[in-house]
């Protein structure tokens, strides 16, 4: 039962430490990275699809970024759902390839970011100890149901306790790693 709990708790806490590393890719460093589109929609057909469902994206040097769209009829939809992105940049289209220069970033906007990056940190940090009150919560009633001893209790919370260290150690780093990213030029 407390293994059941553990590996549950693990897997809850491995997610949320996943899920902001999406966030943080989607944070621009000003190095060209295809990352930085996952989250733009096209409007293919009626419906909003991913737009590397719709064309190839690469990385022509450190600050550009080259799409190439499959078909002919969607440069136009997809050069403005970049337009349209907060991400602030201006595509430029030759033919079906639609290059996107990553303009450099300004002292006041990294610190901006790393505003940003920060908050979405402490969000992941919050998730890992929400994930480690609910294990508490499950331990306690599994002692209150008596199916577990208060020994057995104290030392499910002890290995609660050091899988949410591990994981905000996990998110500390990602996060050191993020703001070290912004703040290089």
């Amino acid at each position: 039962m407390i293994e059941d709990i553990k590996n549950d708790t693990t897997t809850r806490m491995k997610k949320s430490v996943d899920a902001l590393g999406h966030e943080l890719a989607k944070v621009r460093t000003g190095r060209a990275h295809p990352s930085l589109l996952d989250h733009v929609m096209v409007s293919y057909y009626g419906s909003d699809v991913p737009l590397n469902q719709v064309s190839n994206i690469n990385v022509e040097d450190a600050r550009t970024l080259a799409i190439t769209v499959w078909e002919k009829n969607m440069v136009q939809p997809v050069e403005k759902a970049i337009m349209n992105s907060d991400l602030g940049l201006n595509p430029n289209t030759a033919g079906t390839v639609i290059r996107v220069p990553l303009p450099p970033l300004t002292e006041e906007r990294r610190k901006d970011l790393i505003r940003v990056v920060r908050h979405e940190a402490e969000q992941a940090r919050v998730a890992v100890r929400n994930i480690r009150r609910d294990a508490n919560g499950d331990l306690k009633s599994l002692m209150k149901d008596k199916d577990i001893s208060e020994d057995d209790e104290r030392r499910g919370e002890e290995l609660v306790q050091k899988l949410t260290d591990e994981y905000v150690k996990n998110i500390d780093a990602l996060l050191a790693e993020k703001e070290k990213d912004l703040m290089s030029i």
